[in-house]
């Protein structure tokens, strides 16, 4: 049974940092695409930022310059380091992961994932 926990959300001012954790168990973090998605209030849910096998990154537009995507294969794990938060970053932070076997990711705009965790709450204030 695959399972993605999240930790390391929480309240930051504006222009501070913050770094998110997905821990998986029944999966492996080297054998296919994972990301991270949010979903702020009254809005869909929408890709951050992806990374597959190779480490080939792809992010959102809104977020490109600020936030790192990275994993630790050996502690099964992803991250998602967040610098320099805007107010506009307040959501819910799901990591998230595709079915074994499928490297490739989909496109960020689509949620084409098989896996997803409970999610974190990241708030930014002004």
């Amino acid at each position: 049974q695959v399972q993605l926990v999240e930790s390391g959300g929480g309240s930051v001012q504006a222009g501070g940092s913050l770094r998110l954790s997905c821990t998986a168990s029944g999966y492996s973090t080297r054998d296919s695409c994972m990301g991270w998605f949010r979903q702020a209030p009254g809005k869909e849910r929408e890709g951050v930022a992806l990374i597959n096998p190779i480490d080939r990154t792809t992010y959102a537009d809104s977020v490109k310059g600020r936030f790192t995507i990275s994993k630790d294969n050996a502690k099964n794990t992803l991250y998602l380091q967040m610098n320099s938060l805007k107010p506009e970053d307040t959501a819910i932070y799901y990591c998230a992961a595709r079915s074994p076997g499928f490297a490739a990711c989909p496109p960020i705009s689509s949620r084409g994932l098989n896996y997803w965790g409970q999610g974190t709450q990241v708030t930014v204030s002004s």
